[in-house]
């Protein structure tokens, strides 16, 4: 393939997109006909990983796309892809009054909570989706804390247990309750669980795990069984889903809306797209990934690698990949780190405490500082939250 003229357009500016596109930039620096447009609805970068910390009313860092990307001569182009026209390759974006031409697409739309699963939810509950969602949730809180109230996060997942910890932590005079299907933790190792849920005990959480929830209501939560919980606020973490614009687009995709993509991550039925990161369903010889950033971010990473081989003519290896570990936040003063195999089966290697916090903090700043390092050394795959995998 010639690099005389190449259109890449990557949909979506979170952890993988950004990825994407800072090291693609870098590998094909020099070949004058590339170009690389990077679509996001939103100017700024959305940290996914922080999102509980956000609801809870703690500020972050403002990370402006355009000035972390600043110097790589990505055109940032601030819409949603509204649809994807396979046969023509262009992609129509609310507000760019243009269509996008592409030889090559990077679909990294990510996903989101689904809301769907029962009753009540996307009406009457809070999700971690959206900062501005998450600042309302916030300012609730706040209000809440000072008169004392009921807060339920449904869903026993990372997710949950991060949001749950960080809400107790931050409001202690606030009742936090934690709905869960199965004992939270139950990923982990047995001493790394029973941190965690120790650690939940002492920031007051009440853990109700064994239970389903059926319906949520305007000021509570109606188990499946007809047990009706009082809730001020209630939090949905339940659930992934994913945008469905490659179905909707005639891409194939597998059950849950995901892209099905060969061994590089190339679609199956469009060679011309790679999906990576949640809207990616991606096997290895283990099993199916599933969305994290610890997996999200090496797809990205390999998939900026192997385009930028395409363009040269080279080969490619297939895409490989294997968890290390399972960090989980317990508040801004405690963590518990579960390392594992590559299947996230767990090891008997465990963090706990300040060693845990140092940790985690360290992989979850990590994002940005490795798309700004990228711009500059585009060197052997080194991936953000951790992970392995070869080289493209």
């Amino acid at each position: 393939m010639s690099t005389s003229s190449h259109r890449i357009v990557v949909l979506g500016a979170g952890y993988t997109g950004m990825m994407t596109a800072s090291r693609l930039a870098r590998r094909t620096r020099g070949d004058q006909g590339v170009r690389i447009t990077l679509v996001n609805p939103s100017p700024r970068f959305t940290e996914r990983l922080r999102m509980h910390q956000i609801a809870a009313g703690q500020e972050l860092a403002d990370f402006r796309i355009t000035e972390v990307l600043d110097g790589t001569g990505i055109e940032f182009v601030e819409g949603r892809a509204t649809a994807i026209d396979v046969e023509a390759r262009e992609v129509e974006v609310s507000g760019a009054g243009r269509p996008l031409p592409y030889d090559t697409l990077v679909y990294a739309l990510g996903s989101s909570t689904d809301t769907s699963l029962v009753p009540g939810a996307a009406e009457h509950a809070y999700t971690l989706n959206d900062p501005r969602t998450a600042r309302t949730m916030a300012l609730e809180l706040a209000g809440l804390a000072r008169q004392g109230g009921a807060v339920t996060v449904a869903g026993g997942g990372l997710t949950g247990i991060e949001a749950a910890a960080e809400i107790a932590e931050s409001h202690p005079g606030l009742r936090v309750t934690l709905l869960s299907r199965e004992v939270p933790g139950s990923m982990m190792g047995p001493k790394a669980q029973a941190y965690l849920l120790a650690a939940l005990d002492r920031l007051g959480v009440t853990v109700r795990s064994g239970v389903t929830v059926g319906k949520v209501l305007p000021a509570g939560v109606e188990l499946a069984d007809g047990e009706l919980l009082a809730s001020d606020v209630t939090l949905w973490t339940a659930g992934v889903r994913v945008p469905r614009l490659a179905a909707e687009s005639g891409i194939a995709v597998d059950a849950a809306g995901r892209i099905l993509v060969d061994a590089t991550l190339r679609s199956v039925s469009h060679p011309e797209i790679q999906a990576i990161g949640d809207a990616a369903r991606v096997e290895q010889a283990w099993g199916t990934l599933h969305g994290t950033c610890q997996s999200g971010i090496p797809t990205a990473a390999y998939t900026a690698d192997a385009i930028a081989r395409r363009l040269r003519g080279r080969q490619v290896m297939p895409f490989r990949f294997g968890y290390i570990h399972q960090p989980v936040s317990l508040g801004r003063k405690d963590a518990v780190i579960q390392f594992t195999k590559p299947d996230e089966k767990p090891r008997r290697i465990w963090l706990k405490g300040r060693s845990a916090v140092f940790y985690k903090e360290t992989v979850s700043a990590s994002p940005v500082q490795t798309y700004k390092l990228t711009k500059k050394l585009a060197g052997a795959a080194v991936w953000p939250q951790g992970g392995r995998a070869t080289k493209a």
